[in-house]
């Protein structure tokens, strides 16, 4: 399996510090609002990323923290009238709404920056004795002068750019162009209102970048085990996060994560691209701007909303349409079907070329994947792998055939995550279902019409076959 490193720009043999287990760090959203097709285009890749690791056998431990404190949170709790962990618990809880309709799954920690204050507080003590932090009237800050390998991630010539430098930035996020000493804690000031919290160095709160640095190594390593063990921190072996948080947030996160423990802070780096919008960036004013639940209102799955996010490379920039959705919608649909028709196979014949088609697509999927999670031949290999069932005949597979194949669509899924779950079928569905039954078995033809069109809009499409009425849930 290979990996595209960021630190590098190439791809790297993917070989975990810790035999079989991998730690892996995510940036999770900043909660003051709904998150946007863009950020869930960044945590599906990465969820596919955690799935396929498992996939291959590796124990993985993963880190996807909430930024509840920061410029935007406490401006936007002000604006609101409520308490900031009373304003972001909001987005928190509509961020797992979302996670669960896109089929993401849960990581094993989800820490908040304010849960994390006494371990940022310890940090920035110590890079204060290190001598590579300094106090000034408004904060504490990095000097990026004493890092020497600031700006290697980001592959930022800092030479080049330190002419136009502004001396030091207390913004959270900042461009390109202003590199600069960045804050790790900012004096309390009345804006803040009552957001504020105590240290050794001035009453305050901490900035957005050494907040990752603190919880990543609180929940990865042993650094905090029973104090504060600088010399016990451990490399990780992956972050990830878009590529909007390259430069500043990544490369702030390495400075101080460095700086104090002076180790590699991971091992690999993995940025997802920009998403575009009709090949335009994503903004209000272009009224071009959706959220999840932006796109569920206009009728379309969830499933299908995930496919489209994963099925291009996560390195390309990804142009959203809704032909695009369609699309997806359609493929998600042929995939769903596949595996029901599955269940119909009565044939008495075993057939030697199921088990070679199988071994075929299962070796080009993950030869794909291998290859740093190319997405869209791994989907190729598995619709040519359909295609090949479907002209052996679905139906007249025997049943020992269906359920191999049935198993390799489960283990694939195990990754994708784009069949959908059999749910219970509600009363008043069920009682539908089984009135359109008994109208076709009495020939009440219209009746069954009427009774089909009353269950689409529950989402469901009934069909009439040889064995019976059967009934399916559809995507669009």
């Amino acid at each position: 399996m290979k990996l595209f490193n960021s630190l590098s720009l190439k791809k790297e043999e993917f070989a975990p510090l810790n035999e079989g287990r991998v730690r892996m760090y995510t940036c999770g959203p900043t909660p003051y609002n709904f998150v946007h097709i863009g950020n869930l285009r960044t945590f599906v890749f990465e969820d596919v990323l955690r799935r396929y690791l498992k996939y291959k056998g590796f124990k993985v431990t993963q880190v996807k923290n909430f930024t509840d404190v920061d410029d935007k949170t406490i401006r936007d709790s002000q604006k609101a009238k409520i308490s900031l962990k009373e304003f972001t618990q909001k987005y928190i809880d509509e961020f797992f709404k979302d996670c669960d309709s896109l089929n993401i799954e849960k990581v094993e920690v989800y820490p908040k920056a304010t849960e994390h204050i006494p371990e940022m507080v310890a940090l920035i003590d110590y890079l204060l004795k290190k001598g590579v932090a300094y106090k000034s009237q408004d904060g504490v800050y990095f000097s990026i002068d004493k890092f020497k390998d600031y700006g290697r991630l980001a592959h930022i010539d800092l030479a080049g750019l330190k002419a136009g430098a502004s001396g030091r930035i207390l913004k959270d996020e900042y461009e390109k162009e202003n590199v600069a000493d960045f804050a790790l804690w900012k004096f309390w000031d009345k804006a803040d209102g009552d957001v504020k919290w105590p240290a050794q160095f001035g009453e305050g709160r901490p900035g957005w970048h050494v907040e990752c640095s603190a919880m990543s190594a609180k929940h990865l390593t042993k650094m905090f085990e029973r104090g504060f063990h600088p010399d016990k921190f451990e490399t990780i072996d992956i972050h990830t996060g878009g590529i909007d948080l390259l430069f500043p947030h990544h490369q702030d996160e390495v400075a101080q994560t460095e700086g104090c423990v002076e180790k590699p802070f991971s091992k690999y780096w993995l940025h997802a691209e920009h998403l575009l919008v009709d090949n335009k960036k994503m903004s209000k004013s272009l009224g071009n701007f959706y959220t999840l639940r932006d796109i569920l209102a206009k009728g379309y799955a969830p499933l299908a909303v995930r496919y489209l996010l994963l099925s291009s490379h996560y390195r390309q920039k990804m142009n959203f349409t809704f032909e695009s959705l369609d699309a997806a919608t359609v493929a998600v649909q042929r995939f769903n079907d596949f595996v029901l028709k599955l269940k119909e196979a009565h044939g008495s014949e075993e057939k030697k070329e199921v088990a070679s088609a199988i071994e075929r697509a299962k070796a080009a999927f993950e030869s794909s994947l291998d290859d740093d999670l190319e997405m869209s031949s791994a989907l190729a290999s598995l619709f040519e792998f359909m295609n090949e069932i479907n002209k052996l005949g679905i139906h007249q597979l025997s049943k020992k055939d269906a359920k191999l194949v049935d198993k390799f669509m489960k283990e694939i899924d195990s990754v994708l995550g784009i069949l959908s779950v059999e749910e219970e079928l509600s009363a008043d569905v069920a009682k539908l279902i089984a009135e359109r039954e008994n109208a076709r078995k009495i020939k009440n033809f219209a009746r069954a019409d009427e009774l089909r069109d009353e269950l689409k809009k529950h989402g469901i499409a009934v069909e009439d076959t040889a064995h019976g009425q059967r009934w399916k849930r559809i995507f669009s």
